[in-house]
C-alpha cells in the first residue's frame, strides 16, 4: 500500500514538474490527500456548468465552488470561491461568476473548470502545514486557521515527520489552546483527528523532498473530526543541495585533536609585534601550553627562541592544529601543505573572505579542506582557548580560569565581551572558540564535543545562524540529557521576509521556526547577552530541583510581590503552604509579618529569623526549591547575611539534601561583595533585581525538564 501511494504520488509530481509548474491545482492536491489519508470534503471537477449542476445535485446539499487554473494560486483574492451554493439556478450562477472574475484577474490563466466541494459543517478553523525552512528543512507547522491566520499568527512548529504523540503536543503549544478543548459552551474538537492531520502532513513532505510548502487551511475541526477545506501543494524550483555530513565518530575524533593538540604549528608566526602571528605566538607560549609549538615563516629562522621553518612540511613529527596568520590570499596554498603534511585541523584567524563577498575565496579553501580531510574553523575568527589544556590560541587577551563554562561565539566582538564577563565574574570555563564564517565546523561539531567532554559542565552558545539545523538538533537531543545547552540567537527582528506561496510558509519567519524548535530540541534560549552568560555561570552552581514546589522567603514585602511575579513569568509554580507548614513558619516570625507563599520575615528581624525560616525551608521535602529576598539592614547587614545562608546550605548538602536555592539582595554596595561570596558557595545571588535570580532558576527549570529529570520532557 505504502509503495502504491508513493508511486503515485511521484508519477503526480513528475507530471507536473515536466509542464513546468510548481503549484498543483485543487484535484491534483485531492489525489495526493486521498494517497496519504488526508481527510478531505467530497469533491469533483467540473469543467462545464452543467457538470457542476450535476455534481451539486449528488451532493444533495450547499457546495463550495473553487476555480480550478494552475496559474491562480490564491482563489480568495480572485474572486474565484464561493460559499453555500444549493440549487440548480445558483449553481449556474456561480460557476458563471467564478470563471469571469478568474479571467479578469489573470487574463492569460488556464482555467480546468470549477471545483464542487461538500459544504463543511461549522467548527473550529485550524490550519495544518509545512515548509522547506533554510536551516531545519522540512517543519510541520499547526495554528489557528482561516482569513484571519497571518494577523494572529497564533502558530507554532516541529521538525518533519512526527509521531502521533508529538503531533497532539502542538495543539497545546499555541496561545490559544483553549479554544481547542471547548469554551463558552462550545464543544472541544477532535484533538486525535488534527493530530492525525499533522502527522500524514509532516510524513508527505517528509518523504518527497521536492515539496516545498503544503497548507491545509482552513481545517474544519469538530467534535467528531477534523478535514482539510483546501489543500495547496507547492514543488520547489531546484534541488536544495546537501551539506557535507560527518559521522560522530569523525566529529569526535578530529574535535579531539582540537580541543587537546600535542602539537601546533602557527602559519605566519612573527617576531615582529602589533603582529597577530607574533600574538598568537605569545599567547601559546605565556598561556603555558605544554605541547610543541612550531612557529612557519619563510623569512625567519626563529621565533621567540624556537625554531622557525620555511613550511609546515617541514615540521618534524605529526601536528594536530595549523593555526593561519597569513593574509586571506595566501590560505589556499599554505592549506595544500597543511593538507599534505596530513594535519587534521587549521584553525583560520584571517578575515577577507565570504564576509567581504570573497565567497569564491571561500570556496577554495573549503574544497582543498575536502580533498585532503582536513576539519576548517573559521575563518574571520578570534581563535579558540582551551583552558585545561593551557591552550590559547588567539590574538586576544588570554584566559586561563579553568573551570566547567564551555563559550562559543559567532561575532569576534562577541567573543570578547564572552571573554570579560568570564573575567570580571570570575566564571571558569572549559573552552571559548570562535566560528566566524563556519566555513565547515560549526555549533553542531563543538556541542558534539562539549557534550562528551569531562570538563564541561554547561555549554552557551552565540549564533547569527545555523548551517543544518537538523544537526545541531541531533547534537543538542544528545547533550541535554546530560547537561544543559544555552542559545542566544540573534536577529529575530530579520524574521520574515522571504516570499512565500502559502499560508504556512507566510508564518514561518525564521525566528518563530528557531523558537519552536530549540525548544523542541530541550535547548534554553536566552532572550540577550547578558542572560546566555549568566545562564552560563549559574546553570552549573544549582543543583537540579526534585519538583516543582517554589517557596519565597523574603524581609522585604515589596520583593516578595516582584519576587512572585518572576516566578510566575518564568514558567514556575508558587508552593501552596499546607496548613502545618504554614505554622511552623508562623514560629519565627513576627505576628506583623506574613505566612502563606511569600513568607515575609520582615526587614527588622535579627539573623536567626533568616536563618530559622531558611533552614525550614530545606528541611521540608515538600519544598523544592528556595528563592530568598534579602532587604538590607543593620540589624542584619549584607555579609551576616550571605555568611549565614551559605553555611546553611552547604550543611544540609553535607546531609545530602541539595535544593536550589537563589538571593535577591537590595541595598546599598556591600550587597555587591556578599552576592559574590554567596556565588562562589552554591548559591546564586544577585544585587539590585529581583527579575535575574528568579529567570536563572527558571532557566534550571526547563533545562530539568527537557532532561528528562523532572516530568515532561522536550
Amino acid at each position: 500500500m505504502a509503495e502504491d501511494r508513493a508511486l503515485m504520488v511521484r508519477s503526480l509530481l513528475d507530471s507536473v514538474r515536466a509542464e513546468g509548474r510548481t503549484a498543483l491545482t485543487a484535484p491534483e492536491g485531492k489525489v495526493i490527500a486521498d494517497a496519504y489519508g488526508i481527510a478531505v470534503p467530497g469533491e469533483e471537477l467540473a469543467r462545464d456548468v452543467d457538470e457542476a449542476v450535476a455534481y451539486a445535485a449528488r451532493f444533495g446539499g450547499p457546495v463550495v465552488m473553487k476555480i480550478v487554473s494552475p496559474d491562480i494560486l490564491h482563489k480568495t483574492d480572485a474572486g474565484g470561491v464561493v460559499v453555500g451554493v444549493e440549487g440548480a439556478a445558483d449553481v449556474r450562477a456561480a460557476f458563471h461568476r467564478i470563471v469571469e472574475n478568474a479571467r479578469a484577474y489573470a487574463p492569460d490563466a488556464r482555467i480546468e473548470g470549477v471545483q464542487v466541494q461538500e459544504l463543511l459543517p461549522e467548527g473550529q478553523e485550524v490550519i495544518v502545514g509545512a515548509v522547506t525552512d533554510p536551516t531545519f528543512g522540512k517543519v510541520v507547522a499547526f495554528g489557528l486557521g482561516g482569513v484571519l491566520v497571518e494577523v494572529l499568527k497564533d502558530v507554532t512548529f516541529r521538525l518533519a515527520p512526527v509521531d502521533a504523540d508529538e503531533a497532539l503536543s502542538m495543539l497545546d503549544s499555541i496561545r490559544s489552546a483553549e479554544i481547542l478543548r471547548g469554551v463558552r459552551g462550545r464543544p472541544g474538537v477532535d484533538r486525535w483527528a488534527i493530530a492525525e492531520q499533522i502527522r500524514r502532513v509532516s510524513r508527505l513532505v517528509a518523504d518527497f523532498p521536492e515539496i516545498a510548502e503544503v497548507d491545509l487551511n482552513p481545517v474544519i475541526a469538530t467534535p467528531d473530526g477534523a478535514v482539510a477545506a483546501d489543500i495547496r501543494v507547492i514543488l520547489s524550483d531546484a534541488p536544495v543541495k546537501e551539506r557535507r555530513r560527518y559521522t560522530r565518530e569523525e566529529i569526535l575524533a578530529s574535535m579531539r585533536r582540537l580541543m587537546q593538540p600535542s602539537a601546533v604549528a602557527v602559519i605566519g608566526a612573527s617576531n615582529e609585534h602589533g603582529k597577530i602571528g607574533n600574538s598568537v605566538m605569545r599567547n601559546l607560549i605565556d598561556g603555558g601550553f605544554s605541547g610543541e609549538i612550531h612557529p612557519v615563516n619563510p623569512k625567519a629562522d626563529d621565533i621567540l627562541g624556537r625554531k622557525a621553518y620555511k613550511s609546515v612540511t617541514d615540521v618534524p613529527g605529526e601536528v594536530d592544529v595549523a593555526v593561519f596568520a597569513i593574509p586571506a590570499k595566501f590560505v589556499a596554498s599554505a592549506l595544500e601543505e597543511v593538507g599534505r603534511k596530513r594535519i587534521p585541523n587549521a584553525v583560520l584567524i584571517p578575515s577577507g573572505f565570504a564576509e567581504t563577498g570573497e565567497h569564491a575565496l571561500q570556496a577554495e579553501i573549503v574544497a582543498i579542506a575536502e580533498r585532503y580531510g582536513i576539519r576548517l574553523l573559521g575563518p574571520n575568527i578570534y581563535g579558540y582557548y582551551s583552558t585545561w589544556q593551557d591552550l590559547c590560541a588567539t590574538f586576544c587577551t588570554p584566559y586561563d580560569v579553568k573551570g566547567g563554562v564551555a563559550l562559543t561565539s559567532q561575532s569576534g566582538g562577541i567573543g570578547m565581551a564572552i571573554l570579560g564577563f568570564a573575567r570580571t565574574t570570575k566564571t571558569g570555563v572549559s573552552a571559548i572558540v570562535g566560528l566566524g564564517n563556519k566555513s565547515d565546523l560549526d555549533e553542531d561539531d563543538l556541542l558534539t564535543w562539549f557534550g562528551e567532554d569531562p570538563h564541561t559542565e554547561c555549554i552557551a552558545m552565540h549564533l547569527e545562524d545555523l548551517k543544518d539545523g537538523r544537526a545541531f538538533v541531533e547534537a543538542a537531543r544528545a547533550t541535554v540529557p546530560k547537561k544543559p545547552v544555552v542559545v542566544l540567537k540573534a536577529g529575530r527582528t530579520a524574521a520574515g521576509a522571504r516570499a512565500a506561496g502559502s499560508h504556512t510558509g507566510a508564518l514561518a519567519g525564521d525566528d518563530a521556526v528557531y523558537d519552536d524548535i530549540l525548544r523542541q530540541a530541550g535547548v534554553i534560549r536566552a532572550p540577550g547577552l547578558n542572560d546566555m552568560l549568566e545562564y552560563a555561570r549559574a546553570l552549573p552552581v544549582l543543583p537540579t530541583p526534585k519538583g516543582d514546589n517554589v517557596v519565597i522567603i523574603t524581609g522585604a514585602g515589596g520583593s516578595g510581590v516582584l519576587l512572585s511575579d518572576a516566578v510566575t513569568d518564568n514558567g514556575l509554580s508558587l508552593m501552596e503552604i499546607p496548613p502545618d507548614l504554614d505554622t511552623a513558619f508562623k514560629k519565627f516570625i513576627p505576628p506583623f509579618g506574613a505566612a502563606g507563599n511569600p513568607v515575609d520575615i520582615t526587614g527588622g528581624e535579627p539573623p536567626s529569623t533568616y536563618e530559622a525560616t531558611i533552614r525550614l525551608g530545606l528541611e521540608d521535602p515538600r519544598i523544592h526549591a528556595l528563592v530568598l529576598g534579602y532587604w538590607h539592614t543593620i540589624v542584619t547587614p549584607p555579609m551576616v547575611f550571605a555568611e549565614l545562608t551559605a553555611r546553611v546550605v552547604a550543611e544540609f548538602r553535607e546531609r545530602g539534601i541539595e535544593k536550589p536555592v537563589v538571593a535577591s539582595l537590595a541595598g546599598d554596595v556591600e550587597v555587591e561583595d556578599a552576592c559574590q561570596y554567596l556565588f562562589e558557595r552554591g548559591v546564586v545571588a544577585y544585587p539590585y533585581t529581583t527579575e535575574k535570580p528568579v529567570a536563572v532558576l527558571g532557566a534550571k527549570y526547563r533545562w530539568a525538564r527537557a532532561a528528562g529529570l523532572l516530568g515532561g520532557g522536550s
